[in-house]
């Protein structure tokens, strides 16, 4: 298999930036409902070294792409939902905060995306256009994956923090059970295809927007 270095650059440093939004808007978002942990260690920024974990953001992403093309990675923010106004409300909306930016670097890369595609400003771009066209797909992809993935409700990820602070006590209870089993859930996942079968038709169906 041939690796083309600039190919894993644009989708790392794609990769790294999207990560850095998604637990930016997770710091932002409990910071609103009066949890300060994440701000106080400086996590509200787009800036992506507070955000980094060498071997979640760093190591793993670098290895997955190397490997296959694909990527792997994770972040993580501290939250201590004791310190919010409301913790289940709290907790949910900082949780959804997450998904919901990558979305909107969803609907960005597609915008600038399809003017570059479909307007004069591809030709003003010149040299220029490959290049940016090859950075925006790879944002449209990427954040649709990411957004996907976060919200299906596995712990430690984002959907199984939605999925928690809608159910009744008794069954939050009992849902909170399978947490140590996380971890396994997610490698079955992603070892049965599930992950590519719920994000190849919502980019197949993007793409035919374009």
């Amino acid at each position: 298999m041939s690796i083309d270095p600039g190919q894993i650059a644009v989708a790392f440093a794609v990769f790294l930036f999207s990560t850095t939004v998604h637990e930016a808007s997770h710091a932002w978002m409990a910071w609103k409902w009066g949890d300060s942990t994440a701000k106080d260690l400086g996590r509200i920024t787009l800036n992506p070294l507070p955000h980094i974990d060498i071997v979640g953001t760093v190591i793993v992403p670098l290895v997955t792409l190397i490997a296959s093309g694909g990527i792997m990675g994770w972040a993580s923010t501290p939250v201590d939902k004791s310190r919010m106004r409301d913790p289940r409300w709290g907790d949910f909306w900082t949780s959804a905060a997450g998904p919901l930016s990558n979305l909107l670097l969803v609907v960005i890369s597609f915008v600038l995306l399809k003017l570059v595609l479909r307007t004069s400003l591809g030709n003003a771009l010149g040299e220029m256009e490959e290049p940016v066209s090859v950075l925006l797909q790879t944002g449209l992809w990427l954040n649709i994956v990411l957004m996907i993935l976060n919200l299906l409700p596995i712990p430690p990820l984002d959907g199984s923090h939605l999925l928690q602070n809608l159910l009744p006590d008794s069954l939050a209870d009992a849902y909170e059970q399978i947490r140590p089993f996380g971890l396994v859930l997610l490698i079955a996942v992603g070892a049965s295809g599930l992950l590519g079968r719920l994000v190849d038709p919502v980019i197949s169906w993007v793409g035919s927007l374009l």
